[in-house]
C-alpha cells in the first residue's frame, strides 16, 4: 500500500546548499494523495518495506526517511533503496532499465537480453516509482510508459553501488591441501557415478573443492574410462585427439611421449583457454617408476604470497610465453602469446588459474632489464615451494583408479620409469566442466544470476 506525498528536498550540490523543487515521495500506508506543505502522516513502526529514494547524480540527498520512496526531476537519476536493516544502496536509471526482466526485455526460456540498450537515453529516469505490496519495486519509464517491476530481494542481491547482497554464484570453498592431507580425500564408486547424478555430484564437488577427484572400482579398459568421462560432459578435441590412449611411443612430440620424469605442471599453457579438466587412467605398467605427482598450486601461490608477496606480484604480472612446437604440423602459442603465471580475477584481485609449465615456455626476450633478475628469483622460489616434499603428493596409480585434475589449480607430473606404461584418457574445457558443476550442484538457483 502507497500513501503519495509532496515534500521539500534540499541538497548539497557543488558545495552549496540549493532547495530543489517538491520531489514525490512514496511511503507506505493507505494509497492516499497528501497536498504539497501538508503535515507528513507518522509512518507506522511494523511497517517492513524497503527505503526507495531516486535522485539526480550531480546532487547528494540528506539522510533518507525510513520506508520513503523519492523521485527527482533531475537530468540523470539515480534510485536509492535502503532496507530495514539501515542498509542502502543506489542504481543508475540507465541500469534498471536495461536490466528489466519482462517478457518482452527478456527471454524467460532463453535467459537473454531482448531490449536494444542503445535505444535507453542515458540519463534516462523513472517517471513514476512506487513500491508494491512490501516486496516489489515497480517503475514506469517515461515516453514508452513501460513497466519494469523488480523484487526488493533481486534488486539487493545485484546491488553494486555499493554492493549489500549475498547473493553470489554458490561457489564452495576451496580446501588447499598438501602432500600429506592429500592422503585424506575422499572418493566415489564408479557405480555411484553411473548409476544418478547423487554419485556424480560426489564426484564433481571433490574436484571443485579439492581441484582433484578419485574414482574407485573402474572396469579397466578404455570404452568404460571414456563412458565414465563423459558423465562430465563433452570431451575436448585437441592436436591429440579426443579419449587418447598412449604409451611412451613419441606418437606425439611432447615429452609426455616418453619415459623421462615429467615436473609437475598445468597442460596447454600455450592455449588462449587451457583445457580445464584432465582425466587419466592407468591401465598398464610393466616396470618400475612412473609415480604420479599431483601438487596444489594453489596451496603454493599461498605459501609465497605470505612469505614472499614480492615474489608473488612478480608471477602475477610479468607475461610469459608458452608454446607447443614438437608435432611437424602444429605450432601453438596463445593469444596474446604471453600470459602471467598466475592469473587473477580482475575484479576481486583472488587467483582463479596458475599457467605453469617450465618445459613449454619460450624464449625471455620481452622482460625489461630491471626485471630479469626479479623473475627469475620468483621463479626459482616459486619452483622451491612446488617440489618441496611437503607440496609434491606422489601416489602409484593402479588400474581401476580414475583421477580428475582441475588443470587450473593443480599441477601433475610424474617421476622417471621403466618398461611399458598404457595410459588413457582426456580433456574437457574449463566453461564445460564448470556449468556441469553448476547445474548438477548448485541446479537451477543460479538461474537468477545471470
Amino acid at each position: 500500500m502507497l500513501r503519495v506525498v509532496q515534500k521539500p528536498q534540499r541538497l548539497c550540490q557543488l558545495g552549496r546548499l540549493v532547495r530543489m523543487p517538491a520531489l514525490q515521495t512514496a511511503v507506505l500506508g493507505n494509497a492516499k494523495a497528501v497536498p504539497a506543505g501538508s503535515q507528513r502522516p507518522a509512518i507506522p513502526l511494523q511497517a517492513r518495506a524497503a527505503i526507495v529514494r531516486a535522485f539526480g547524480t550531480s546532487a547528494h540527498l540528506e539522510a533518507p526517511q525510513r520506508h520513503s520512496a523519492v523521485v527527482s526531476s533531475d537530468t540523470k537519476s539515480q534510485v536509492t533503496v535502503a532496507y530495514p536493516d539501515g542498509k542502502s544502496t543506489s542504481f543508475h536509471g540507465i541500469w534498471l532499465r536495461d536490466h528489466c526482466r519482462c517478457p518482452q526485455c527478456f527471454h524467460p526460456i532463453t535467459k537473454q537480453r531482448l531490449s536494444d540498450t542503445g535505444e535507453f537515453p542515458l540519463d534516462i529516469k523513472p517517471q513514476s516509482i512506487e513500491i508494491v505490496g512490501d516486496k516489489d519495486l515497480r517503475i514506469v519509464w517515461p515516453s514508452t510508459q513501460h513497466e519494469s517491476v523488480f523484487s526488493l530481494e533481486w534488486l539487493r542481491q545485484h546491488s553494486y553501488w555499493p554492493n549489500i547482497g549475498t547473493a553470489r554464484p554458490a561457489i564452495r570453498e576451496k580446501i588447499l591441501w598438501n602432500a600429506e592431507t592429500a592422503n585424506t580425500f575422499p572418493r566415489v564408486s564408479y557405480e555411484s557415478i553411473m548409476a544418478g547424478d547423487q554419485g556424480l555430484a560426489e564426484w564433481l564437488r571433490n574436484i571443485d573443492v579439492y581441484g582433484i577427484g578419485f574414482v574407485e572400482g573402474v572396469p579397466p579398459n578404455a570404452e568404460d574410462t571414456e563412458t565414465l568421462a563423459k558423465r562430465i560432459g563433452i570431451i575436448r578435441e585437441t592436436h591429440y585427439g579426443g579419449f587418447w590412449d598412449f604409451t611412451s611411443d613419441l606418437s606425439h612430440g611432447d615429452t609426455a611421449y616418453t619415459t623421462i620424469g615429467l615436473p609437475a605442471h598445468t597442460d596447454t599453457t600455450y592455449f588462449t583457454d587451457p583445457i580445464g579438466l584432465q582425466t587419466f587412467h592407468l591401465l598398464a605398467h610393466e616396470g618400475t617408476g612412473g609415480e604420479s605427482i599431483y601438487v596444489d598450486s594453489f596451496y603454493a601461490a599461498k605459501l609465497l604470497k605470505e612469505q614472499h608477496p614480492e615474489h608473488y606480484e612478480t608471477l602475477s604480472t610479468v607475461p610469459v610465453r608458452t608454446h607447443c612446437a614438437g608435432d611437424e604440423d602444429e605450432l601453438h602459442f596463445s593469444t596474446p602469446s604471453h600470459r602471467p603465471i598466475f592469473g587473477l580475477d580482475p575484479i576481486t584481485d583472488e587467483l582463479i588459474q596458475v599457467r605453469f609449465n617450465e618445459p613449454d615456455r619460450s624464449i625471455l626476450n620481452h622482460i625489461p632489464g630491471d626485471k630479469v633478475y626479479k623473475f627469475y628469483e620468483a621463479l626459482a622460489v616459486w619452483r622451491s615451494i612446488l617440489t618441496h616434499p611437503e607440496s609434491e603428493f606422489k601416489i602409484a596409480l593402479r588400474p581401476g583408479t580414475v583421477v580428475a585434475v582441475d588443470n587450473w589449480r593443480v599441477l601433475h607430473g610424474r617421476t622417471a620409469f621403466t618398461g611399458y606404461r598404457r595410459l588413457v584418457g582426456c580433456y574437457h574445457g574449463w566453461d564445460e566442466l564448470q556449468s556441469r558443476i553448476r547445474v548438477v550442484l548448485d541446479k537451477s538457483q543460479l538461474k537468477e544470476t545471470v
